[in-house]
């Protein structure tokens, strides 16, 4: 079994949030490689089988531009925070047709304290959000195997932030799934430990999850008119 990350990759994201600066990811940046961007790289090129066994439509991409890793600098331009860098990586296993349409990913976040792996649809657009619901009121009966299975539930949890404070305009209010509707995102995730993080069980973990997140998947692709 292989290991990728170590405690030194967590090291150096817990230096990167206290000292957020350019000066000091110059003089860190051969760490960032070593520790967090190149096993990082390794471990979503190790992914792409099993991710094939699951979707042949959903991609594990490591090349270092362009491919799964997200890029650790922020974008700031219009944000009230100016730090450069983010304090986390993560990576987006996605869809072959993702720069076509809207379509759900895979995902893989790493974080001292705070890593987890997850999949869905995060920040979609409101002709999006109103395709996904209008779905779920017309098929509740996949909804219910896709997204709320007993051993799923027991291992993921659906995210509750941002959603509408009432059910969304034009949907029946004593529908059995209305507080879905009530979602902006529709993600499922679950948080995972920096030992599982840094152990040899890692890839075979993050393999077991993203077979068990893909019938929830495979509903938004449906939802969306997407191949999976």
């Amino acid at each position: 079994m292989t290991t990728y990350f170590t405690e030194a990759s967590f090291r150096f994201l817990r230096g990167l949030a206290r000292h957020n600066d350019k000066a000091w990811f110059q003089a860190h940046r051969a760490d960032y490689e070593v520790h967090v961007r190149q096993p990082f790289l390794r471990l979503i090129a190790d992914l792409q089988p099993a991710l094939a066994r699951i979707s042949p439509h959903y991609r594990a991409d490591p090349r270092p531009l362009g491919g799964s890793l997200f890029r650790i600098h922020r974008d700031a331009r219009f944000s009230r925070d100016k730090s450069p860098y983010k304090t986390w990586q993560g990576a987006r296993l996605f869809h072959e047709r993702r720069r076509e349409v809207p379509a759900p990913s895979f995902y893989i976040h790493l974080q001292p304290g705070e890593s987890f792996v997850g999949a869905g649809l995060w920040h979609p657009e409101p002709d999006t959000q109103r395709r996904v619901r209008q779905f779920i009121l017309e098929n509740p009966g996949s909804w219910k195997a896709a997204a709320h299975a007993p051993a799923l539930r027991r291992r993921f949890a659906m995210d509750e932030r941002e959603m509408l404070v009432r059910p969304p305009r034009g949907f029946p209010a004593d529908f059995r799934f209305i507080d879905d509707l009530r979602h902006r995102n529709w993600v499922l995730w679950r948080p995972l430990e920096d030992a599982t993080m840094t152990g040899p069980r890692l890839r075979h973990t993050l393999e077991t999850d993203l077979a068990a997140l893909g019938p929830f998947v495979d509903y938004l692709c449906a939802a969306l008119d997407l191949e999976f």
